[in-house]
């Protein structure tokens, strides 16, 4: 998958604020990824059929691809991408499995790294977790696990939000909260967010610049296209 080079132009002012620049490289197996992403939004959303590389491209980011090559940028703080451990990056992961410490308490996980209680019980509030902050995750159901990991990934998020898939779990009426919950954390906080999605929703309730990956690279979607009707991205031409 080669990188795209020639990237439209950015969006508002040419003096306006690069939030994140990436360009990253990994090959592994059959996935060959080579991915360019400039942009001055705080909000990115990547897009694409399964198996193309979406998910590869948040653990680049977070630092759990230590074979990948290339650099971040994330407003003036840049690194390469293998040379700066995850627990040193600032970044909020939020994976799709969620990966909870079984043996600790939801309070715990929130606060393993070190982040304020208070603080902690606070975002659980936000995202509809905080009367399971004395549970352990056996004791948690799908939809629980899920707004947990999402809680611990905002409080974690110091300098970069990475959520793969964090609704798909919620019911409509409750995903429809929750994601009201991260757009009110992003208007408050100066984090930017790269959001992971099958379902259009997401994205658009959290006002996300598109971003398509394909064979072809990675690429911004043009605003004036329709989007596609069905939820799963993979089906978009």
């Amino acid at each position: 998958m080669s990188a795209e080079r020639d990237l439209p132009p950015m969006t508002g002012t040419a003096t306006a604020r690069i939030r994140l620049d990436v360009e990253l490289r990994l090959r592994r197996g059959t996935l060959d990824l080579d991915t360019h992403l400039r942009t001055s939004e705080q909000r990115v959303a990547i897009v694409g059929p399964s198996g193309i590389g979406k998910t590869t491209i948040l653990r680049i980011l977070a630092g759990l691809e230590p074979t990948a090559a290339g650099r971040l940028s994330v407003g003036d703080v840049t690194w390469s991408a293998g040379d700066v451990p995850p627990w040193e990056r600032g970044v909020g992961w939020m994976p799709q499995d969620a990966l909870l410490f079984p043996h600790l308490d939801v309070l715990e996980n929130l606060t393993f790294g070190g982040a304020d209680r208070a603080h902690a019980s606070t975002t659980a509030a936000a995202v509809e977790c905080d009367h399971l902050l004395h549970r352990r995750p056996r004791n948690l159901s799908g939809g629980e696990r899920q707004r947990v990991a999402l809680a611990r990934a905002l409080v974690s998020a110091k300098r970069l939000l990475l959520l793969d898939e964090p609704f798909g779990a919620l019911d409509d009426a409750r995903r429809h909260r929750v994601i009201g919950a991260v757009d009110r954390w992003l208007a408050d906080h100066d984090v930017p967010m790269v959001l992971v999605s099958h379902d259009r929703r997401d994205a658009a309730g959290l006002r996300c610049e598109r971003w398509v990956l394909s064979e072809g690279g990675l690429k911004r979607a043009d605003p004036s296209v329709a989007q596609p009707a069905a939820a799963d991205e993979g089906q978009a031409p």
